[in-house]
C-alpha cells in the first residue's frame, strides 16, 4: 500500500524532465497501439475462421467417396450403410462432372454437380444463397450456375445455355462432346470462386447423359457432425461400403487455407507482441532516467526506513502503471475498432469502387468476431512483459546508497 501511495506521487509530480515525460507517453501510446492492433487482427481472423466453417464449409463438401473407374452401383444401400455412422449427419449421390457451358458464341469452364434436389440440403446449404428457383424444385430440364459465370457469359435467369460434356464412353480420341440444351432457373450469389465455377442439375439428367442406369453415381457425399474430424470420420465409414473408391475430405480441398489462417494468427501473434515488447522496454529507458533523477527522494526514502522491497515495488508499479494505461486504452479502442471494422471495410470499398477481397477468397467481405479470451490473453501478455521490463529501472533504485548520494 505504501508502494502505491509513493509511485502516485511520483508520478503525479511535475518533476520530470521533457525527455523522461515523453518516454513515458511513448511506451504506454505503443503499448496502446500494439494492443489495438493485435485485438483487431485476431478478430479478422477469428471472422474468416467462422465464415471458413459456417459459410464455405457448409456449402463444399465434407467427404467424398468418388469412384475412379466404373460408377458406384445401387446407390440407395450404400448410402443406408454410410448414414449408419453415428458421426454422419447426412448422405447422398451425387455425379461431378467438368464441362463447358455455351451460352451464344460464349463458351466457359464449369464444374457441374448432378445432386437429388429433394436431399441436396442434407449435404449442403448453397440453396440458401441462389437467387431464382430453389434447388430443392429444381427440374430435369434446369441448371442453376454462379452469378459470376452468368455475368461473364451474358445469362440472365430463363435462358437456355448448352452443356458440353466429354463423351467418356467412347473409345475414339477425337469422339464429339455430348450436348445438353438446359435452362439457368437460378444463379448463386454467395461471393468468391464458388460463384464463377459452379454449377447443379438434377442427378437423372446426368444418369441420362452418360448411360447410367438410375441406381449408378459417381460419387457419394456425406455430412459430418465435426468438421475438423472429417478425415477420420471418412475413413472409419468408408470401411463400410464394399466399393473401390477414392476418399476425399474438405482437407484436401480448402484445408490449406485453414491451415493459412492458423499460420496468419500465429504470425501475428509474434509480431504484434514483439511490437508490444519494444513499446513495453522503452519503459526501461524512462524509468532508469527516473530513477536517476528521483534518486535524492529515494534515498530519503531509505534512511526514513524504507525497505528495498518498498522501493522495488513503488517503481515496479510506476512502470506497470504507465503499461496498464495503454493496455486498458488499446483494449477499448481495439474493441471499438473490431466490432466495426466490416463497416469501415464496406465504407473504403464503396469509396475507392474495389474490393481486394473479390475473385481471391471466399467471401468479399471484411468478417469480425471478438472473442474475449484474446483479450484477456493480449492484455496478460502485455503486462508479463511489462513485468519483465520494469525489473532491472526498480531493482536499479534499490542499489542507490543514500550515504554517497546525500552526502554530495
Amino acid at each position: 500500500m505504501l508502494s502505491w501511495f509513493i509511485s502516485k506521487r511520483f508520478r503525479a509530480s511535475n518533476q520530470h524532465s521533457g525527455l523522461i515525460a515523453f518516454l513515458s507517453k511513448a511506451s504506454t501510446v505503443g503499448v496502446l497501439i500494439g494492443v489495438s492492433v493485435l485485438i483487431v487482427s485476431l478478430s479478422v481472423i477469428n471472422g474468416f475462421e467462422q465464415q471458413l466453417i459456417n459459410r464455405l464449409l457448409s456449402v463444399v463438401a465434407h467427404v467424398e467417396y468418388h469412384a475412379p473407374n466404373k460408377p458406384i452401383n445401387n446407390w440407395p444401400s450404400k448410402i443406408a450403410l454410410l448414414e449408419q455412422h453415428p458421426n454422419v449427419v447426412g448422405a447422398t449421390p451425387e455425379i461431378k462432372l467438368n464441362a463447358m457451358i455455351q451460352f451464344r458464341t460464349s463458351l466457359k469452364a464449369i464444374e457441374i454437380e448432378a445432386v437429388l434436389p429433394s436431399e441436396y440440403s442434407k449435404v449442403s446449404r448453397l440453396g440458401d444463397y441462389v437467387k431464382g428457383k430453389a434447388i430443392s424444385s429444381l427440374s430435369e430440364d434446369e441448371i442453376v450456375i454462379g452469378s459470376k459465370i452468368a455475368k461473364e457469359l451474358g445469362i440472365a435467369i430463363g435462358d437456355k445455355v448448352t452443356l458440353l460434356i466429354a463423351d467418356q464412353s467412347s473409345s475414339a480420341p477425337l469422339a464429339p462432346s455430348k450436348r445438353l440444351s438446359l435452362t439457368v432457373s437460378g444463379l448463386v450469389e454467395m461471393g468468391g470462386q464458388i460463384d464463377s465455377m459452379v454449377g447443379v442439375i438434377d442427378l437423372s439428367t446426368a444418369q441420362q447423359t452418360l448411360g447410367f442406369s438410375p441406381d449408378e453415381v459417381t460419387d457419394l457425399r456425406l455430412s459430418v457432425d465435426n468438421v475438423f474430424a472429417a478425415h477420420q470420420i471418412a475413413m472409419a465409414a468408408g470401411q463400410l461400403l464394399p466399393d473401390l473408391v477414392y476418399v476425399n475430405s474438405w482437407y484436401r480441398s480448402q484445408g490449406s487455407l485453414y491451415q493459412d489462417i492458423q499460420m496468419v494468427r500465429t504470425i501475428i501473434y509474434l509480431v504484434v507482441f514483439l511490437i508490444i515488447a519494444v513499446a513495453s522496454f522503452n519503459i526501461v529507458s524512462s524509468m532508469v532516467m527516473e530513477v536517476k533523477e528521483k534518486q535524492h527522494n529515494i534515498a530519503i526514502l531509505k534512511t526514513m526506513g524504507a525497505k528495498d522491497t518498498t522501493i522495488f515495488a513503488t517503481f515496479a508499479l510506476q512502470g506497470l502503471g504507465y503499461a496498464l494505461v495503454g493496455a486498458l486504452l488499446g483494449v477499448f479502442i481495439g474493441v471499438l475498432l473490431a466490432m466495426n471494422v466490416s463497416d469501415i471495410f464496406k465504407i473504403w470499398v464503396n469509396f475507392s469502387e474495389s474490393n481486394p477481397l473479390e475473385d481471391v477468397y471466399f467471401v468479399n467481405f471484411l468478417p469480425s468476431v471478438v472473442l474475449w479470451q484474446d483479450v484477456v490473453v493480449t492484455v496478460i501478455g502485455t503486462m508479463l512483459i511489462s513485468t519483465l521490463a520494469t525489473i532491472y529501472p526498480a531493482w536499479k533504485a534499490t542499489k542507490i546508497d543514500p550515504a554517497v548520494v546525500l552526502g554530495n
